[in-house]
């Protein structure tokens, strides 16, 4: 299985950035609380805004990020993280090509 990697794009409150970015790496946590599906994980901050987080997540494989982002909804600290998000801007997975 080749690995996937996800681009999420948040825009988030002043203020609220370092919640957020806790809170991301507690929902990476609890992603992975069964078995590691994410072997990588990074949180950016965009260079010219602040406000606008980046989630750079590497997992292994296609299927286990889709089925993974599927229980979006039932990881505990997601309710907190999308009540200080603004507004979700990007999310996309992509696989290699080369």
């Amino acid at each position: 299985m080749n690995t996937c990697t996800e681009f999420a794009v948040f825009l988030v409150a002043k203020g609220n950035s370092s919640k957020v970015i806790e809170l991301s790496q507690a929902i990476f946590l609890e992603m992975n609380a069964e078995a590691t599906v994410i072997i990588s994980s990074n949180v950016l901050v965009k260079t010219d805004n602040p406000e606008e987080i980046c989630w750079h997540l590497e997992w292994i494989s296609a299927e286990v990020a889709k089925a993974t982002t599927q229980k979006w909804p039932s990881f505990p600290s997601t309710q907190e993280f999308q009540r200080l998000v603004t507004k979700n801007l990007y999310y996309g997975h992509f696989v290699s090509v080369i």
